[in-house]
């Protein structure tokens, strides 16, 4: 999957069972590398499947068919604050810059619209991940603040971390 030209790639439904341990593997080596998740710890497929469950909603997409990216659909707070969503995305490294984050987070405003919530806030976009601030001030998020030092990446050094909101209507 190094390449996606002539691949069929897209958002094609809510995740399945037999979709957890690709998700799984997708979601703990972004743990893994220390750089965008604020998790630690890996999950088993058994975690997962509790944790997938737990959400609003939880998409995949596919390239040819195999999942290749995912993402994670909840409320941002609860009671009073309950209408904003908040949302995590992984994708694959063997198909990162090809488009695939950029379908998730579509598909992500879709479904947060349609599950009644008003917006979809980001609280911790690690500044050094430049290709989802991009994609996502492309998509109209307004970058509400900055908290400085607010992620230790892997190697214990700190980086500021973004927020970014966006109105799902």
């Amino acid at each position: 999957m190094s390449a996606l030209e002539g691949l069929t790639m897209r958002v094609t439904r809510p995740y399945r069972e037999e979709d957890v341990p690709a998700m799984t593997e997708i979601w703990n080596a972004v743990v893994e590398a220390g750089r965008a998740f604020p998790q630690e710890n890996t999950m088993t497929v058994e975690e997962a499947r509790v944790f997938f469950a737990e959400q609003s909603h939880a998409a995949v997409a596919t390239v040819n068919g195999r999942v290749a990216g995912l993402y994670i659909l909840h409320p941002n707070n609860v009671g009073r604050c309950g209408h904003v969503s908040n949302a995590s995305y992984a994708v694959s490294s063997e198909v990162r810059g090809h488009g695939l984050g950029r379908l998730l987070v579509e598909d992500s405003l879709r479904q947060a619209a349609r599950l009644g919530f008003r917006g979809l806030q980001f609280n911790a976009v690690v500044t050094s991940n430049e290709r989802a601030i991009a994609l996502y001030e492309n998509l109209g998020f307004r970058l509400v603040g900055t908290v400085p030092g607010g992620f230790r990446n892997k190697d214990g050094v700190y980086e500021d971390t973004r927020i970014y909101y966006r109105e799902t209507a």
